[in-house]
C-alpha cells in the first residue's frame, strides 16, 4: 500500500471520527432542547390547570356569598365567614395567574387577562360592590364560562393539543341552572 492510499485511508477515518462527533453533539443538543421543551410543557400544564382551579374556586366562593347575600341560598356560616373564604380564594386566583404570566404565551395572557375582568364584575356584585340583577348576574357567569373556553383554546393551542372544546364538533354551551322560582328571575 502507498503512501497516498495510507493519506487516503486516515483522511476518511479522521472524516467519519469527525462526523461522528458533530452527529452526536447535534443528537444530544436536540435531546437537551427537546427535554427542556417537555419540562417547560409541564409546568405550563400545571400552570394552567392551577389557574382554571382558582378561576373555579373564586367564581364558587362569590356564589355562595352572593347567594346568601341575596337570600337565594340558606348558608349556615356567616357572610364575614363566607368573605374571609373568597378573599382566600382570590389569592390563591392571583398567585395562579402570576405562574400563568411567567409560563403562558401572549393568547393565554391575554385570554386571562379578560376573563379576570369578568371575575371582577362577578366579585364586585356578590360583595355589592356593583349592583345588578340575578339576570347580570348570570350573564356575568356566562360571559365568564365563554371566557375560561377562550383561556382554554388558548392553552390547547401553546402545548400543542389537537382538537378544540369550541366550535362545530362542541355547540354551544350555557350554565347549568336550576328551575326557577318564578319567571321573573330569569
Amino acid at each position: 500500500m502507498g503512501a497516498t492510499e495510507q493519506f487516503v485511508t486516515i483522511g476518511a477515518v479522521l472524516v467519519g471520527a469527525l462526523s461522528t462527533h458533530v452527529t452526536n453533539h447535534l443528537m444530544e443538543r436536540s435531546k437537551n432542547r427537546y427535554q427542556l421543551m417537555t419540562r417547560w410543557d409541564d409546568k405550563k400544564v400545571e400552570a394552567y390547570a392551577a389557574y382554571m382551579d382558582a378561576v373555579k374556586w373564586r367564581i364558587a366562593a362569590c356564589v355562595r356569598v352572593y347567594e346568601a347575600k341575596e337570600g337565594l341560598a340558606e348558608e349556615h356560616r356567616s357572610e364575614g365567614e363566607l368573605r374571609t373564604d373568597l378573599f382566600q380564594a382570590s389569592r390563591r386566583w392571583g398567585s395562579a395567574f402570576e405562574r400563568v404570566m411567567l409560563l403562558g404565551c401572549d393568547d393565554a395572557i391575554e385570554a386571562g387577562h379578560e376573563l379576570n375582568v369578568l371575575l371582577s364584575e362577578i366579585t364586585w356584585q356578590a360583595t355589592g360592590k356593583i349592583t345588578g340583577t340575578l339576570s347580570e348576574w348570570r350573564e356575568r357567569h356566562r360571559a365568564a364560562f365563554r371566557a375560561i373556553n377562550t383561556f382554554h383554546e388558548a392553552a390547547r393551542q401553546d402545548l400543542g393539543i389537537q382538537g378544540k372544546v369550541t366550535g362545530e364538533k362542541h355547540p354551544q354551551r350555557d350554565l347549568l341552572l336550576p328551575p326557577s322560582r318564578d319567571a321573573a328571575e330569569d
